[in-house]
């Protein structure tokens, strides 16, 4: 980011004590006089790239004008979509160059998160950024970033253009003025952030966080298609245990973090999954539409595993993999616990969303930071 020249002279610097000879005086003088200009100079060259900052980020706000949040349009509105934004946010990151985050920061961005959910009702799909960001982890790769994770790589046009990411680029948009606002935090930390707030301020428990994620550096640090899991595969609970096992989580932590699904819907045109709208969805809040797993799909409570479990509803999604954990035997132990008792889904959620954000992430300083 471009830095703030403050110029120190003053009155004071400038007026010689009463006891300095002539010479020195004179001396003195030039010496500050040459300082003054030096200052005077580099205020003028930073006045100048801030008015390029200004302008460049005038420009980008602009090309959104087109674009509106939350809204379905054609494949060629959606690749002009993620080119847009993806201009923003690598422009940041080429003049970025912190290795952690600032906990002050942190802090403050977590408030206008809450703000922002309390306006724009993006609970799910600021959750759904944090997770697919670091869903990408492989543990049989020892190498950062190669090995994927919560790295901040979702931000780079290759993996956002990822059919797993379908509509991501929404999530960008609304969180580009937080990112811009508080530059001192990473793109890796940003999105985690924002997942885990929304968790909390949609009901669900306080998520045990720690930030320190250093950013990837470019696009060639993205992990290659295909590392996030499928709605439909052909046998769901080998495939979830494929992906899943992969970043190195277990059933547990497979059936309590899809109990997020409690929140948000599905639609079709971005995943190929779900109605176009049902009596749930077709007035909000936020875009109208989709179809969701719960009746109320911004509330995050154990209502999904009680909705997966009795499949009453024909107007509430159960895809093949929320099918798949009251099938498996493994697997259901957990969902009919957490079907009759939301504290021990709560408990056992915090955990398992705590462990998915930290996956792959190398962190500055090294145990973390706490805000």
């Amino acid at each position: 980011m471009t830095e703030r020249v403050s110029l120190t002279l003053n009155g004071t610097l400038l007026s010689p004590p009463k006891t300095t000879t002539t010479t020195t005086m004179a001396s003195s003088l030039r010496s500050t006089t040459a300082a003054s200009r030096l200052l005077l100079s580099s205020s003028s060259s930073t006045r100048s790239t801030l008015t390029l900052s200004a302008s460049s980020s005038l420009s980008f706000a602009r090309s959104l004008v087109s674009s509106p949040l939350l809204s379905s349009s054609p494949l060629s509105q959606k690749r002009h979509r993620v080119s847009s934004v993806n201009r923003s946010f690598n422009s940041t990151a080429a003049t970025t160059n912190c290795s952690a985050s600032d906990p002050d920061q942190l802090k403050n961005a977590r408030e206008d998160i809450k703000e922002l959910l309390n306006t724009k009702f993006c609970h799910p799909i600021l959750v759904r950024l944090g997770w697919h960001d670091a869903g990408t982890y492989n543990k049989n790769i020892k190498e950062w970033p190669q090995r994927g994770g919560a790295n901040g790589s979702l931000r780079f046009e290759i993996e956002l253009k990822h059919a797993a990411n379908a509509g991501l680029v929404n999530a960008l948009n609304l969180i580009k003025d937080i990112k811009e606002k508080y530059s001192g935090i990473t793109y890796a930390d940003l999105f985690q952030l924002a997942s885990a707030t929304a968790i909390e301020e949609a009901g669900g428990p306080k998520i045990p966080m720690k930030y320190g994620r250093v950013d990837a550096s470019g696009p060639e640090d993205c992990p290659e298609e295909g590392r996030l899991p499928d709605a439909g595969p052909p046998s769901p609970a080998n495939h979830l245990r494929e992906v899943f096992y992969r970043m190195g989580l277990n059933d547990k932590d497979i059936v309590a973090l899809s109990g997020a699904h409690t929140l948000g819907r599905s639609r079709p045109e971005r995943s190929g999954w779900g109605k176009p709208e049902t009596k749930y969805t077709k007035e909000g809040p936020g875009a109208p539409g989709g179809q969701s797993w719960t009746p109320e799909w911004l509330k995050f409570d154990n209502s999904y595993f009680k909705e997966i479990k009795e499949k009453r509803d024909e107007d509430l999604l159960v895809l093949p993999t929320d099918a798949a954990i009251f099938e498996d035997s493994s697997f259901k132990v957990y969902a009919e616990k957490y079907a009759a008792d939301q504290d021990a889904f709560f408990k056992d959620y915090a955990v398992a969303h705590a462990k998915l954000s930290n996956l792959g992430a190398k962190f500055d300083p090294s145990e973390g930071i706490v805000i």
